[in-house]
C-alpha cells in the first residue's frame, strides 16, 4: 500500500472509534474534507470542521475526546493477529453498493473469515426476522436459506436468536455461504449464546461490521446496523416480524434503497411458499 493509502487506512481506522454508526454529521465531513484531514480537525488543538453548525458543542467535544484516544496503528495490529482486517470505500474488496447510503455509509468494515466481502455481495440476499419466533418461522428461515445457498446465493443476516440464527445454520448446513452482520466487534461474541455458530460462520462464510476490535453493541448500534443489511444485498426477505421489529425496519430500508423486498407467508405448507421468492431472486441476478 502506497504512504497514501496508508494515511487512508489509519485515518479510517480511527473514525471508526470516533464516529457511530450512521452518523450523518461525521459522513458529511467525510465526503468536504476526506478521512485523513478530518481526524487531524479532531485531533489539532484549536481547530474544527468549518461545517460545525448543527453539531453542540458536547457532542464536538465527544467527538474530540474519541479522537485523542483512538489508537488505529493498534487497533489494526490487534485486528490482524486475530484474523481481522479492515476494507474502506476505495479498497479493492469495498462492496460499493455501500455508497448508495450516502453520508450514512460507513466509514469502514472490520472483516472476519476468507471469502471476499465486494465478490460475495454481488449475489447476496438478507433472511431477517423476529427473535421470539415460532418453530413454524425457524423452520422456514432455515429451509429457506439452505435452498438459496444451494443455489449459490449468500445468505446474510444479523446472528441474533429466532430467525437469524436459523437463516445463518440453513446455509452452514447445505455447506453454503453465509454472513453475520454484527452490531459491536467482529471479535465479539454476542448473543454469547450464538459463540459456537459464529466460530462456524468465521470458519465457512465472514462475520462484518463497523465497530472496530472490542466494542460492544447498545440498542441504537442495532438498529443502525440493519441499514448496512439492506444496502449490501440483492434483496431482503422477512420470515417472522413484530409491527415494530428491526426487521421491518430493514426491508423498509431495503425499499427505499430500491432492492427486492419479500415476506413469507404463514403457515403453508409445501415448496408454493419458496416459489414467488425463488422467482423473484432469479430475476434480480439476471
Amino acid at each position: 500500500m502506497t504512504g497514501s493509502g496508508d494515511a487512508e487506512l489509519l485515518a479510517r481506522a480511527a473514525l471508526t472509534r470516533v464516529l457511530e454508526p450512521g452518523d450523518a454529521h461525521g459522513g458529511r465531513w467525510l465526503r468536504e474534507f476526506g478521512a485523513v484531514r478530518l481526524i487531524r480537525l479532531l485531533t489539532a488543538p484549536g481547530t474544527e470542521p468549518a461545517t460545525a453548525s448543527g453539531v453542540g458543542p458536547e457532542r464536538l467535544a465527544g467527538y474530540r475526546r474519541r479522537a485523542a484516544l483512538a489508537d488505529p496503528g493498534r487497533d489494526l495490529a490487534d485486528a490482524a493477529q486475530a484474523g481481522v482486517r479492515f476494507v474502506f470505500p476505495g479498497s479493492a474488496e469495498w462492496p460499493t453498493q455501500l455508497d448508495d447510503l450516502g453520508d450514512e455509509r460507513p466509514v469502514g468494515l472490520w472483516l472476519r473469515g476468507r471469502p471476499n466481502l465486494r465478490t460475495w455481495a454481488l449475489r447476496s440476499v438478507s433472511v431477517v426476522g423476529a427473535r421470539a419466533c415460532t418453530p413454524y418461522g425457524a423452520h422456514m428461515a432455515q429451509t429457506l436459506a439452505a435452498g438459496l445457498a444451494e443455489r449459490g446465493w449468500v445468505v446474510v443476516s444479523g446472528a441474533a436468536f429466532g430467525i437469524d440464527g436459523a437463516a445463518h445454520r440453513g446455509a452452514l448446513a447445505s455447506g453454503g455461504a453465509t454472513a453475520a452482520v454484527l452490531a459491536c466487534g467482529v471479535d465479539v461474541a454476542y448473543p454469547r449464546g450464538h459463540a459456537g455458530l459464529l466460530g462456524r460462520i468465521a470458519g465457512q462464510g465472514l462475520i462484518l461490521g463497523e465497530l472496530p476490535p472490542g466494542s460492544h453493541p447498545t440498542p441504537s448500534r442495532f438498529v443502525l446496523r440493519n441499514r448496512v443489511i439492506a444496502a449490501l444485498t440483492r434483496g431482503t426477505v422477512v420470515v417472522e416480524a413484530a409491527h415494530r421489529s428491526g426487521s421491518l425496519v430493514t426491508a423498509r430500508r431495503a425499499q427505499r434503497l430500491g432492492r427486492f423486498t419479500m415476506g413469507v407467508p404463514g403457515p403453508i405448507p409445501g415448496s408454493a411458499t419458496l416459489a414467488p421468492i425463488r422467482f423473484r431472486l432469479d430475476h434480480a441476478a439476471a
